[in-house]
């Protein structure tokens, strides 16, 4: 119930600041919020991070479905004693949602959090590093901890 509720939350935050930004900027205006460090910059982003992989719609629409359908079928494997692993999930979902979205209705991802020392991103993106970082450090953890059984095991 929480993974859907953070899916939902992620989801929700992320498509309700793309509509504001996308009703209240013009597309490549861009409003200091702390000048000359963080700027709120409406772009529609038709690639991946950096912009990579421009205009290869399809592309992304088909990974982000395999990727889905991954954490789907994934997730039902998962101990629900894990739940910071169960969070991430529910992050990346989330994100790669929110952006799956745009692509589907704009063929593009609306970015709008400029710090002017890093390429222009959005929220969903913001859940879906957030929740990459913490399911790298629960499979380090886990990898850890089982090292630590198995050398005690040995002993």
């Amino acid at each position: 119930m929480r993974f859907l509720l953070i899916i939902s939350a992620v989801l929700a935050v992320d498509q309700v600041s793309k509509y504001i930004v996308q009703t209240n900027l013009l597309r490549g205006e861009s409003i200091p919020i702390i000048y000359s460090v963080f700027h709120l910059t409406y772009i529609q982003n038709p690639g991946a991070a950096f912009g990579i992989f421009a205009n290869q719609r399809a592309f992304f629409v088909v990974i982000t479905v395999i990727v889905l359908a991954g954490i789907l079928i994934s997730y039902r494997y998962i101990p629900s004693s894990n739940e910071p692993m169960r969070v991430s999930l529910g992050l990346i979902t989330g994100g790669a949602l929110g952006n799956f979205i745009d692509r589907l209705r704009i063929g593009r991802v609306v970015d709008f959090l400029d710090f002017r020392v890093w390429p222009v991103f959005n929220l969903a993106d913001t859940a879906i590093v957030i929740g990459a970082g913490l399911l790298i450090w629960q499979i380090w953890k886990s990898e850890g901890e089982e090292e630590k059984v198995n050398g005690d095991a040995e002993n």
